[in-house]
């Protein structure tokens, strides 16, 4: 349910791709959804294998820790814990301003963004506290009901296409022609989670079985729901109308749920407005819960202090992680309120495909684990998954990574040769954090050899701790 959940279709294409029609300029996400769907579904091979035989709450710093060596694995520790907190933190700024929508438009109440952001933090961190079962059954409902309304504006949305026959055009290659990179870029954003089921498996009751499941079946259902539903909005906008409306509506949110009132009704665009509201709420929970189990196995294993490392006895839930993604939460929206700045652009769009950025360089990292982790051994794992896929996935990967890079710019909506710290802030602190990782498991290495030895063991940390130091202490005695 958490890799299911983070499908959130109609933030997805609701909120994300009805802005960032106009912020990237192209209709062409449909296409874009589809290639990096079957990049990230041949890179899952390769990911499902290697999760039968690791096992850790901090899936990607595990696998590249034991594949490409673990100063390159605490790096990339570092980047998940800031690419992950970008992204659920942006979701706040989303929330918060769809929520202070429906409540001038139905209630006539002015409310600030920002209080109502607070109000979904405070629930976060609540449920973050609970058993895993208790958070994916509220997952469970609110998806449902979600998958249900998307697959009847599908319908409405078809059943009223823009001059009177369906366009085709999202779906060419012309339509992504220099707006590639952004738009994957914004498509990796969309399909985060579909990863997340390893970070879970230590909370799995069959872990083969389920692992698999879950990382197919969520990018089955994301493919599926993200390619159908923007296309579906793009034919009934126009397709050579939507750019335009979307830059004209930039500061509403998008032409997808006016659209939808004009085509559908009034009834349909408030469904909308109130399921996207409770989608990025489940989309906030679900990224919440990865965060905090990242710290969580980095405490485990002394990459980070050993208090990150404490579960909540009652719901063995990771207390100490969940309570720290809460306070940088807190921070980042304290922050945001009193600069004023915009919650939509510079929060939930900037903040959110950035965070979508770093996920793509850990699953880059890790499908290159992938190889040099069973070039070592086999065990028992066929060529197509241990080789074939893997390489095939890093090669196309590190194309696609390319392409957002260079046109970083771009995915941030400026146009190009624009002037602005963000463009290269981001990308910047990614490779800041990635060279204190590996700083500090150099360290780790020169002052305490039983702890960096430690790193990217998961559950086996702390019996290969004890195991190191018993010869220290039978000398002792």
């Amino acid at each position: 349910m958490f890799a299911l959940t983070a499908a959130a279709p109609l933030m997805v294409v609701g909120a994300l791709v009805s802005s960032a029609w106009g912020w990237v300029g192209t209709t062409g996400f449909p296409l874009a959804f589809v290639i990096i769907a079957v990049v990230l579904a041949v890179f899952s091979f390769g990911y499902v294998a290697m999760s039968r035989h690791i096992t850790n709450a901090g899936a990607f710093y595990s696998y590249i820790s034991q594949g490409l060596g673990r100063p390159l694995g605490v790096a990339g520790a570092l980047v998940a814990l800031l690419a992950y907190n970008l992204l659920q933190i942006g979701l706040y700024g989303a929330f918060g301003f769809y929520a202070s929508l429906i409540l001038a438009e139905k209630a006539d109440v002015d409310v600030k963004w920002w209080i109502l952001a607070l109000a979904l933090w405070l629930v976060v961190a609540v449920l973050g506290l609970l058993r895993v079962d208790v958070n994916s059954k509220v997952l469970m409902i609110l998806l449902g009901a979600e998958l249900i309304v998307v697959t009847i504006f599908d319908v409405i949305f078809f059943s009223n296409p823009d001059g009177g026959s369906i366009s085709f055009e999202p779906w060419t290659w012309g339509a992504l022609s220099g707006a590639a990179g952004p738009a994957f870029a914004v498509a990796v954003t969309a399909f985060v989670g579909f990863e997340a089921a390893p970070v879970f498996a230590e909370e799995a009751r069959s872990k083969n079985r389920t692992v698999a499941a879950a990382t197919f079946l969520g990018l089955g259902v994301m493919v599926f729901s993200y390619a159908i539903t923007s296309w579906a909005a793009a034919a009934s906008i126009g397709v050579d109308k939507t750019v335009p409306a979307a830059q004209e509506m930039a500061a509403s949110g998008g032409p997808f749920f006016p659209t939808l009132a004009e085509k559908g009704g009034a009834w349909a665009a408030d469904a909308g407005l109130i399921l996207l509201t409770t989608s990025i709420a489940a989309a906030a929970l679900s990224y919440h819960n990865t965060t905090a189990r990242y710290a969580f196995a980095l405490g485990r294993e002394r990459v980070l202090p050993a208090f990150f490392g404490r579960t909540r006895a009652r719901s063995g839930a990771p207390a100490s992680g969940s309570l720290f993604q809460t306070v940088i939460a807190l921070a980042v929206l304290v922050v945001f309120a009193v600069q004023g700045w915009d919650p939509l652009l510079n929060l939930f769009f900037w903040l959110g495909t950035s965070g979508g950025v770093g996920v793509l360089f850990l699953v880059t990292a890790t499908s290159l684990s992938v190889i040099f982790y069973f070039a070592k051994d086999a065990r028992g794992e066929g060529a197509w998954s241990r080789l074939l896929a893997p390489i095939l996935a890093t090669i196309a990967l590190g194309y696609i990574i390319w392409l957002v890079v260079d046109n970083f710019g771009g995915l941030l909506g400026f146009a190009p040769g624009t002037e602005n710290a963000a463009v290269w802030a981001f990308p910047a602190a990614y490779g800041a954090v990635a060279v204190i990782g590996v700083i500090w498991a150099l360290i780790l290495r020169a002052v305490n050899r039983s702890d960096y030895d430690a790193i990217g063991l998961g559950a086996k940390a702390n019996t290969a701790r004890i195991e190191a130091q018993a010869p220290f202490a039978d000398s002792r005695s």
